[in-house]
C-alpha cells in the first residue's frame, strides 16, 4: 500500500484483505466513477476527483484533499447488521456516498472555532486533531446540484451468507422522495443511518433512510413486502416484542441533524403485526 502520507505519518506498506465474503460495496473511486444528473455536474465531480488524492481503500490522507470511499458514514455504519441464525445470514444496510477531506496545518485554523461543537462536521468548520500538527475539514462529496458524485443506488440492503462467504442478495434501500425539490420517489437509495432487525418469521425490519418510512423485507429474497409512513425519518434500529402473544415492532422517529436537518422531530412509534 502507499506509504507517502503527510509529514510525520508512519504508514504500513501492507494491509490485510479478506478473501471472503467480497466487499459490500466498491472500495475506492476514480474519475471514471464520477456521476451527475447532467453532463455539467458530472464534469464538476470528475474534476474534483482528479484534483484530489484518490484511489483504493487505504489511500493516505493529504493536505491537498482526498476522496474517502466508503466514507466515515459507511459502507455499514453504527446501526450494525441483523443476524438470522436459522439461515446463517447477516443483513446490513450499506451507504454508497463518499467524503472529500483535507488536512490543514493547525496554524491555519481558528483555534476557538476548531473546538466548537460543530467543528469537524461534514459541512462544518475544521476541527483540531489533538496530538498532531493538523486539523481536518470534511464535506459530503456532492455535486453543485447537491446530488452525490457517486452513481446510484446511494444505499442498499445486503444479505451475506456466512457459510458460503457470498452475497446472497442485494436490493436498493429507499428513495430520494424527501430530499428532492420535487417529491418524486425515484428508487435511487438515500443517505441512511440506523440498522435492521431480523425476526423469527423471516422478516427484516428497517427504517434508516432519509424518507419517513419503516419497511419490511423478505429475508430469503430481499423483496420489499411492507412499508409504512412514519412521522419523521427513522434513523434508529427497530426493536420487537410480544404482548399476550401479539408481536409489535417499535422505532424511534426523529430525523437526523445532517441528513434532514430541517425535519427534526421526536416520536416513538409502534406497529402491531396482524393477529393470527
Amino acid at each position: 500500500m502507499p506509504t507517502d502520507g503527510v509529514p510525520g505519518e508512519v504508514l504500513s506498506p501492507t494491509q490485510p484483505f479478506p478473501v471472503s465474503p467480497p466487499p459490500l460495496l466498491k472500495t475506492g473511486l476514480s474519475p471514471a466513477d464520477a456521476w451527475g444528473t447532467t453532463l455539467w455536474d458530472r464534469g464538476r465531480c470528475r474534476r474534483e476527483i482528479e484534483g484530489a488524492r484518490h484511489g483504493p481503500i487505504f489511500t493516505p490522507p493529504s493536505t491537498d484533499g482526498w476522496i474517502m470511499y466508503p466514507s466515515t458514514a459507511g459502507g455499514p455504519n453504527w446501526g450494525g447488521g441483523a443476524f438470522d441464525p436459522t439461515r446463517n445470514l447477516v443483513v446490513t444496510n450499506v451507504s454508497h456516498v463518499g467524503l472529500w477531506l483535507r488536512l490543514l496545518p493547525q496554524s491555519e485554523v481558528d483555534t476557538e472555532a476548531a473546538f466548537d461543537a460543530a467543528a469537524g462536521a461534514p459541512m462544518g468548520r475544521p476541527a483540531m486533531i489533538q496530538g498532531t500538527d493538523y486539523a481536518i475539514e470534511q464535506r459530503i462529496f456532492l455535486s453543485p446540484l447537491f446530488n452525490p458524485c457517486t452513481p446510484p443506488p446511494w444505499s442498499t440492503l445486503v444479505a451475506v451468507d456466512l457459510a458460503a462467504g457470498e452475497i446472497a442478495w442485494r436490493v436498493t434501500l429507499g428513495t430520494i422522495e424527501h430530499l428532492s425539490p420535487i417529491p418524486i420517489p425515484l428508487k435511487w437509495g438515500s443517505p441512511n443511518a440506523g440498522g435492521p432487525i431480523a425476526t423469527a418469521g423471516g422478516l427484516i425490519f428497517i427504517g434508516a433512510t432519509a424518507e419517513h418510512r419503516l419497511r419490511a423485507f423478505d429475508v430469503d429474497t430481499g423483496e420489499e413486502l411492507w412499508s409504512v409512513e412514519t412521522p419523521s425519518a427513522s434513523h434508529a434500529t427497530p426493536m420487537t416484542y410480544a404482548v399476550d402473544g401479539r408481536q409489535f415492532v417499535v422505532i424511534a422517529s426523529g430525523g437526523h441533524m445532517f441528513i434532514n436537518a430541517g425535519d427534526i422531530d421526536d416520536w416513538l412509534v409502534a406497529y402491531a403485526l396482524p393477529a393470527d
